[in-house]
């Protein structure tokens, strides 16, 4: 296992763009929260903090998808560098506005700013991989690395902002975000040797390369569908160890789920695979409904825990082969914004989920609530089924070479 991560690692500067990425990547996982209790703090309302976050999260998932193909276009480095700023001011305007009780528009409006402006480094990193690696197969081990960077930066910067929030001061909880997301991107920007060459528009003839939408189209769904099963099944497990009077087991059970995922997308990295990747999205996503299937039956704590352990395994090598089949039949001149749909199904899909599994709860108890995830679960599998047998846009010709 070792040796496959090994060897995509060793690449002239691959650990250092990839270790920036990590550190680039943890407002993805901290920005939302970090809003919440900062907004929260100072308002005493929830309601208000939440909408907040839910501006900012809005913004990103709306503004991804133009961000990459901007990144496309122009190049990581200079993009990238921009949108650091941009985020970084955007999150000190934040701060001083709930701070100062400036009007409550300020606050939103800079939260809008800073989710738009938030640098695409998920996305970025993954195009990066794909520019210096020449094997399909040593691509999809780095994205099984960078899929368990993720697990761990889901894991790492919940915890890490909401102990800066109650334990100092929550604006120190959000200034930790800004240094991550502003010193981790522009360290990633600076690694000029290891950048994708940029692909200016030629507008000489008025078109673009294609986008292979018969593809692309049902893994943006299945990107969704997993980010309303995430989205609602945070909020069910909070409210399944509540109603048990076990409510701080919350973050024990969903950190079982993640390191489940964590420690099935290391494997998967080490594992050749006689499969395609189109019938690999297919198993992951039926897996991810057997995961979520018994969950509304279950009374015991314990019992919970382990099932979400077990039903992790299936999160990560759904999300790689997903990743690795946009790489494959995405032009390279539009890589990033190909990449983008999987940051912006999942952002997408977190609110609603919540909110949907939010009211149900309300209404009919957690075990209930455990449908909405089964429900998500169930979509991505439709959607996976509308796949080609084979990414019928490489057969035609739509992709070119890396280079």
């Amino acid at each position: 296992m070792l040796a496959a991560y090994r060897s995509v690692l060793s690449r002239p500067g691959a650990i250092w763009f990839s270790a920036a990425g990590l550190v680039g990547r943890l407002p993805l996982s901290m920005a939302g929260l970090g809003v919440l209790l900062l907004v929260e703090s100072h308002t005493g309302s929830y309601a208000v903090g939440g909408s907040v976050a839910a501006a900012y999260m809005v913004a990103n998932a709306v503004v991804a998808i133009p961000v990459g193909r901007l990144v496309d276009v122009l190049g990581q480095g200079r993009l990238l560098t921009t949108c650091a700023l941009g985020f970084g001011a955007g999150m000190v305007l934040l701060m001083v506005s709930v701070a100062a009780d400036w009007p409550r528009a300020t606050a939103y409006g800079a939260a809008v700013v800073a989710g738009a402006a938030l640098p695409p480094i998920d996305a970025c990193v993954r195009t990066r991989w794909a520019h210096v690696l020449d094997r399909p197969d040593e691509v999809e081990t780095a994205y099984a690395f960078e899929a368990v960077v993720d697990e761990t930066v889901f894991m790492t910067g919940p915890i890490v902002v909401t102990l800066l929030a109650t334990l100092v001061d929550p604006v120190v909880g959000v200034v930790a975000t800004v240094v991550t997301g502003v010193g981790g991107s522009l360290a990633f920007a600076a690694q000029r040797r290891t950048e994708p060459p940029a692909h200016p528009r030629d507008r000489s003839d008025g078109t673009r390369v294609p986008m292979p939408w018969r593809t692309l189209g049902p893994l943006t769904v299945v990107c969704v569908a997993l980010g309303l099963m995430f989205g609602a099944t945070e909020v069910i497990t909070v409210a399944f160890t509540d109603e048990r009077g076990v409510k701080s087991a919350a973050g024990f059970l969903l950190a079982l789920w993640a390191l489940g995922s964590l420690l099935a997308g290391a494997i998967t990295g080490a594992v050749t695979f006689r499969r395609g990747l189109a019938q690999r999205v297919r198993w992951g996503a039926v897996g991810l409904v057997v995961a979520m299937a018994p969950l509304t039956f279950v009374e015991p704590v314990w019992l919970m825990g382990a099932l979400m352990l077990v039903g992790g395994f299936a999160i990560a090598p759904t999300l790689i082969a997903t990743t690795a089949m946009i790489e494959q039949v995405t032009p390279a001149a539009r890589l990033t914004e190909g990449m983008a749909l999987l940051q912006t199904g999942l952002v997408a899909g977190v609110a609603p989920g919540a909110a949907l599994a939010g009211i149900l709860v309300d209404h009919s108890g957690a075990s209930a609530s455990y449908l909405v995830p089964l429900g998500a679960a169930l979509l991505g599998a439709l959607a996976a089924q509308a796949l080609p047998p084979q990414p019928v846009d490489i057969e035609l010709g739509a992709v070119g070479p890396r280079a």
